[in-house]
């Protein structure tokens, strides 16, 4: 792999990317969210979208189905030793990488996007992935590319949040954010990946200092506005916990609890992340194929409703304490469009004209909640803050 990315650097023309997009590869397109995220792209003028994987069947069909030539279904391996050649080939100007899960997976993928001269955007949500993928600034400032990741939920949506209401806080103290899902499952990968540290230890920053806590332990109950009512959350380990302690100098706590509608199906988990913890099992991921299958059988007796908070706390202006509470509540199965969100927003500043900064970064700052919200309008998706 790194022959060929010396090959396909040293032969480009151009060692700058082009301003332009006029190409845009959807990595993993015909999957739980690239396909969500290639749907919102498919309408867009000028550009040539390319629906990409290791399926050539699939990727073919899903272009055809969104009214592109089944020629814009295109195979391609993102472990394959000739894949910066090929988005090189492709004259790809932006990729955007869904195959996950992230936890885990190394920066051949961004590294090949980099050498190829095209920006990169992922929808990693794994905690080491994104907040090493500094890592790569050098080299992506070198060619002049945007490489972002945790275009997603969480940093980029947590974040815009957070910055939006920053301003009323003399003193930002905590963090608190939470995600609630729908009875739609997301894919195997995703569950595979948030299963995958179910009842193992993580840290997390509590009163200026990290302590620890456990993958889907710490059974808590947050009550959503109405309609969606109380719902069961655990921690969760999320890019979040290392990168707002660093971004928000004043916070003292950061905390990520994630939950299912299905109360059963979180206790479930629940008890299996402690049998991780109690050594019983050496992981989750066994679980992973066979809790998917229940999921989807439940699915039509599951509430189809999901939400989001965050909650900061603080001291306003006035040097008193200043709580602010904010949700974001999906219904009719919307609620998997979410994470897609900046994804799309960031494309369609790319494609046009909108200049983002050079370099390898995780998705912190470059957009606000009305951009990150704006390709969800038309879905039942509202938000609200108290």
């Amino acid at each position: 792999m790194n022959d060929d990315l010396g090959a396909v650097i040293a032969t480009s023309s151009d060692t700058q990317a082009t301003s332009t997009v006029r190409t845009v590869l959807v990595l993993g397109g015909y999957g739980f969210f690239g396909h969500r995220i290639a749907t919102a792209l498919a309408s867009e003028t000028g550009i040539r979208l390319l629906v990409g994987g290791r399926n050539a069947a699939r990727a073919k069909s899903t272009a055809s189905a969104l009214g592109l030539p089944s020629s814009q279904g295109v195979t391609i391996d993102a472990r394959g030793t000739n894949f910066a050649r090929e988005l090189a080939e492709l004259g790809v100007n932006l990729l955007i990488h869904t195959a996950g899960p992230f936890q885990g997976q190394d920066y051949r993928v961004a590294r090949g996007a980099i050498a190829a001269g095209c920006h990169y955007v992922d929808l990693a949500d794994g905690r080491q992935f994104v907040t090493g993928i500094d890592a790569l600034d050098v080299l992506a400032q070198d060619r002049g590319v945007s490489v972002i990741s945790g275009a997603s939920s969480v940093p980029a949506l947590s974040s815009a949040v957070v910055d939006r209401y920053s301003s009323r806080f003399a003193r930002l103290d905590s963090i608190e954010i939470g995600i609630s899902s729908g009875a739609r499952s997301p894919g195997l990968a995703t569950v595979q990946g948030i299963f995958g540290y179910a009842g193992k230890p993580f840290q997390y920053w509590q009163d200026s200092r990290w302590a620890t806590a456990y993958g889907w332990l710490g059974l808590a109950r947050y009550r959503f506005p109405a309609p969606l009512g109380p719902r069961f959350l655990g921690a969760c380990d999320i890019p979040d916990l290392d990168l707002f302690p660093k971004h928000y100098p004043s916070v003292r706590t950061v905390t990520f609890h994630a939950g299912f509608a299905s109360r059963i199906g979180h206790l479930l988990v629940w008890a299996l992340a402690y049998g991780v913890r109690a050594g019983i099992f050496s992981s989750l991921a066994p679980f992973a194929s066979p809790l998917h299958r229940i999921s989807l059988w439940i699915e039509p007796l599951v509430s189809d409703q999901g939400g989001m908070f965050v909650r900061l706390r603080g001291l306003g202006a006035d040097e008193q304490r200043l709580d602010v509470s904010w949700h974001l509540l999906a219904r009719r199965n919307h609620g998997p469009h979410i994470p897609c969100g900046a994804a799309i927003a960031l494309s369609r500043k790319l494609i046009r004209g909108t200049k983002l900064p050079a370099g390898a970064m995780p998705c912190i700052g470059l957009l606000s909640v009305e951009e990150y919200l704006e390709p969800l309008r038309g879905l039942d998706i509202r938000e609200c803050a108290e």
